[in-house]
């Protein structure tokens, strides 16, 4: 009777030990696939969706510890390339076909959600306590909080992976639940492997074909978004070493400054100090500080200065600023 009683014993402590695998150890295996090994490469079509526009790139990311990091993002509709590159000497933004780089001081990819850089991806999984997680169709899902320092309109994401823990989707969306971004991730390497030039600067703007740029500016370009009670109040055109610029000021409740110039290639490697964090602005990745936002796009420079507008606000004048062309 005793042996019975054991045999019964071991039988129901086998059964607590073999529970479900379930959301903690998913988190924890993550974790060992993400952070414990020394580099991962992983590419797949990124989405992003600017009011009735949608912008579609190819991602590629490569990560190297210690803390290495190359994302390249080339906009399918021009094939314009962009790359964020992360190494010991600091975070830049390299545009190749102009031969510049934008050099920021910056805890990038770090102080915000990236639906493509898989350590943020768990970061948010990890620090949500109030996240959802639920398996659907054969994958794990969870819906968390994100962190977008500068757009309040995105407030939540669901993540998918697949049973082998490998990420198929991050869907981000607003507080109305409609899509925003959309990451497909297409193949992930956990084991990957990188020479020592690969994270190096001067290695990454080498080998491309250089941009052809004009001396003139096409059109002016005029935002759709403008703030409530603020109005075009001033527009001067003027001729610089290399181009054209053109200065819109706009006046109001809430004043700001849209400058245009046409970009010009550098001659030799150039390196500019940027003020403010990486950000994707309309089809291209600029840069976002408290008062500005800066961006490259088809061969012109564009700036959207103001003391008033929030950073947030500044996106919004920004995002919309490629949807009406109008003629000289």
């Amino acid at each position: 009777m005793k042996k019975w009683l054991i045999l019964i014993c071991l039988f129901c402590f086998t059964l607590v030990g073999c529970g479900k695998y379930g959301e903690k150890d998913i988190i924890k295996d993550l974790n060992k696939k993400i952070e414990k090994n020394d580099g991962y490469y992983l590419n797949g079509e990124l989405e992003i969706v600017n009011n009735e526009d949608s912008y579609l790139y190819d991602v590629e990311v490569a990560y190297q510890k210690e803390d290495n990091f190359k994302v390249s993002l080339k906009n399918k509709t021009n094939n314009h390339e962009q790359i964020i590159l992360k190494n010991s000497d600091g975070v830049y933004v390299l545009t190749p076909s102009l031969n510049k780089s934008f050099k920021f001081q910056s805890e990038w990819p770090y102080n915000n959600s990236q639906s493509y850089i898989l350590q943020t991806i768990l970061k948010d999984i990890e620090e949500d306590n109030d996240k959802i997680f639920e398996e659907i169709d054969g994958n794990y899902v969870f819906t968390t909080k994100v962190n977008y320092t500068n757009n309040n309109g995105l407030t939540k994401q669901k993540i998918t992976f697949d049973k082998n823990l490998n990420p198929k989707t991050v869907v981000i969306l607003n507080e109305n639940d409609e899509v925003k971004m959309k990451m497909n991730f297409n193949n992930v390497d956990y084991n990957a492997t990188y020479d020592e030039n690969y994270f190096k600067l001067e290695a990454n703007m080498t080998n491309t074909t250089v941009e052809t740029t004009n001396d003139t500016l096409d059109s002016i370009i005029y935002p759709m978004y403008i703030p409530e009670n603020t109005q075009l109040s001033g527009q001067e055109k003027v001729a610089t070493q290399s181009g054209e610029r053109i200065i819109l000021t706009f006046s109001g409740d809430h004043p700001f400054t849209i400058v245009q110039e046409t970009a010009q290639v550098s001659e030799e490697l150039l390196t500019i100090p940027m003020y403010g964090e990486p950000y994707i602005v309309t089809d291209t990745v600029g840069a976002l500080s408290d008062n500005s936002v800066t961006w490259i796009s088809n061969g012109v420079e564009f700036y959207v200065v103001s003391d008033i507008l929030s950073s947030q606000e500044l996106l919004e004048v920004a995002n919309s600023i490629n949807t009406l062309t109008v003629g000289k």
